[in-house]
């Protein structure tokens, strides 16, 4: 038995089914698009600024999944700190050219988001910091010379934070913090300063063993004055020393010169009292007699009257008394 089998022909899709699908999809399309257009996300950290065909609405969005119109557009503002480095090219207050980079921090706060977008943009840092951070580094700078920035880096960085503070707040952008990475100078410049830190090194070097010298100069002076001075109190204590028993020999010999004369004189009182009392013993008799017991037995050559042997008697009595006074 043959069977016979046959096939029919499938039928494709005619145009119109085509039509409704297309016209299917795309709304699909389109809703799925609407959808997501109607849903905005606004990371940590931002504010999201709503516009409305340019116009931005008073109303802001915190951080996280938000519903929107499709025609809204939300503009997310950063929050968080931030930080940007600029590297500037200044002139010294002495005409010396200068790199200064320099690092600012700062941030704005979620009440000012709004008010910066509109008066500003969200590029608000190259369209108003980065002009006033510019002016206030060289205004800063041209009040140094070249040599002095150096050393007053920190005070340098104090004041340009202070003015950019005061300048960027009418902006409502608040500087946290900021500081000078780096100060360089040219070539030429920076040789002089090495040439002439090197010139002050030597002379410190030279100035401190002068000084070296001078504390060994003073201290070998100072010696040689101590051991004068010593040589001279022990020359000065022999001296008095000597003065001492010069002065002891002295006082021994006046004292007993004194008592030398005192019984010297005492001798002569003694004598003379002596011969007081003989004197007034003395008689005309007794001195005849003492004449009589001297007399050689030769009669004298010489002769005198008795008036005359009396005169000189009594001249013999008168030198007799004074001698014993």
């Amino acid at each position: 038995m043959n069977t016979t089998y046959r096939y029919a022909p499938k039928k494709g899709l005619n145009g119109k089914t085509i039509l409704t699908l297309s016209i299917v999809a795309v709304a699909a399309i389109l809703l799925i698009v609407l959808a997501c257009s109607c849903f905005a996300t606004v990371p940590t950290g931002h504010t999201g600024i709503i516009t409305t065909f340019g116009k931005v609405e008073n109303q802001t969005l915190e951080a996280g999944m938000h519903f929107k119109l499709p025609w809204q557009k939300v503009i997310n503002m950063d929050n968080r700190n931030q930080k940007s480095t600029l590297t500037l090219v200044c002139f010294s207050s002495d005409i010396q050219e200068v790199d200064v980079v320099y690092t600012v921090n700062y941030q704005i706060e979620k009440k000012n988001a709004q008010n910066i977008y509109k008066t500003i943009g969200t590029d608000y840092f190259n369209t108003v910091m980065t002009p006033h951070i510019n002016e206030a580094v060289k205004k800063m700078v041209a009040h140094y010379d070249a040599e002095s920035l150096i050393d007053s880096r920190e005070k340098l960085s104090t004041e340009i934070y202070d003015v950019l503070v005061k300048d960027l707040a009418s902006y409502n952008v608040q500087v946290v913090s900021a500081s000078i990475e780096n100060i360089d100078f040219t070539e030429a410049f920076t040789a002089a300063v090495e040439a002439k830190q090197v010139a002050a090194q030597n002379k410190l070097k030279a100035e401190t063993e002068q000084e070296q010298a001078n504390m060994e100069a003073e201290k070998a002076a100072e010696r040689a004055k101590i051991n004068a001075q010593a040589a001279a109190d022990a020359a000065k204590i022999a001296a008095e020393a000597d003065a001492e028993v010069a002065k002891t020999k002295a006082n021994a010999a006046a004292e007993v010169t004194k008592i030398e004369a005192d019984a010297e004189a005492y001798r002569k009182e003694k004598e003379a009292a002596a011969n007081k009392l003989l004197a007034e013993s003395m008689s005309e008799e007794l001195l005849q007699y003492f004449y009589i017991q001297g007399w050689d037995g030769k009669l004298p050559e010489t002769w005198v009257s008795q008036e005359d042997f009396m005169t000189i008697l009594d001249i013999a009595k008168q030198q007799q008394a004074k001698s014993g006074e």
